[in-house]
């Protein structure tokens, strides 16, 4: 499982002119999974970034986590972070999972991060997307397990 992770001051998910998705501050998380992924590592990741501690404190830190400062999180499947572009010009999704292995996971996923008390705004698998974000920062992670 992969994850792209931006910190925003907000983003919001457009399909067909609407907008399905939206929050304020928080996390803008790109979540792409591939054939040997298992719900304990779905499990893992919402764990992961529901614990991470990327907003600043009083002191200027990256010390305070979601819950800390109210945020929220967005999240988007993604499956061409599994995408392959070492041959050729056109990528390879090989390596992506099929929507059938990745729709499981995709809602576990979410239904974890909102286990863990976050509020959780979501694209829709499979559908073409326009996600509109302000990077906070910027802060971006990138997150494999």
């Amino acid at each position: 499982m992969r994850v792209v992770l931006q910190r925003v001051s907000s983003a919001s998910v457009t399909i067909e002119g609407e907008v399905v998705g939206r929050i304020g501050r928080g996390f803008l998380l790109l979540a792409g999974f591939t054939h040997t992924d298992t719900p304990a590592a779905s499990d893992w990741m919402a764990e992961k970034v529901a614990g991470l501690r990327l907003f600043t404190d009083v002191e200027g830190k990256m010390n305070l986590g979601l819950a800390e400062v109210g945020g929220a999180v967005l999240v988007v499947s993604q499956f061409t972070l599994y995408g392959n572009a070492e041959k050729g010009r056109r990528p390879s999704f090989i390596d992506a999972a099929r929507p059938e292995t990745a729709i499981p996971l995709y809602g576990r996923f979410i239904e974890q991060l909102r286990a863990q008390g976050l509020e959780v705004a979501t694209g829709r698998f499979g559908a073409m997307m326009d996600v509109a974000l302000v990077n906070d920062g910027p802060v971006t992670l990138l997150l494999e397990r």
